[in-house]
């Protein structure tokens, strides 16, 4: 997209695990509530102008526990409730809901089909973890040869130092990173 500026019919807003067990987490460089708001107000610009919207949330208790080296924060078993989207970000009826057991929204979900049906060719991509959902499904997403707009300050992850990695240093060469502000723009709204 030379010019920058967004089909809504080709083009897929995708946000990241806005569900109460990571919202509320301690996050970087902005807080869960921050991202929230900002993927609650991309929503709203993308159903006004017509557009996909996408919310993804992770089963935390269906997250398979291979063995690792550093075991993920927050282990053990998440609260009933941990897995469900948080009212703040906005979903509504006609959005759809993708559920995964994984970090990336792609691999055993049926994410491409329900894209690739509406003809989707651009994914808007922001949530939480940075360099963890976010950057998994972008990668599947770029592997599968969709076009990726990351939204900085639409994403946190755990530190500073790991969200800024993924944004100067992987996403450039993998999308677009752009802002809140910018992405509204290129949707004329």
């Amino acid at each position: 997209m030379p010019d920058e500026v967004f089909d809504p019919k080709t083009t897929a807003l995708v946000l990241i695990d806005l569900e109460r067990g990571v919202v509320g987490r301690d996050l970087a460089p902005r807080s869960g509530a921050e991202v929230v708001a900002a993927g609650a107000r991309l929503a709203s610009t993308f159903r006004a102008a017509g557009g996909t919207v996408v919310y993804v949330h992770v089963l935390l208790d269906e997250i398979l526990p291979l063995p690792v080296d550093k075991p993920r924060a927050g282990g053990g078993t998440p609260p009933p409730n941990a897995s469900e989207l948080v009212p703040e970000a906005g979903y509504q009826a006609g959005d759809l809901l993708v559920t995964k057991r994984q970090w990336g929204a792609f691999y055993g979900t049926d994410l491409d089909q329900q894209l690739r049906r509406r003809g989707i060719d651009t994914i808007v991509i922001g949530g939480i973890a940075t360099n963890m959902g976010v950057e998994s499904t972008a990668r599947a997403a770029f592997d599968q040869g969709y076009a990726v707009v990351f939204v900085e300050d639409a994403m946190a992850t755990m530190t500073e130092e790991l969200h800024r990695f993924a944004i100067e240093n992987l996403f450039p060469i993998i999308g677009r990173v752009r802002t809140v502000e910018e992405v509204v723009g290129f949707l004329g709204r």
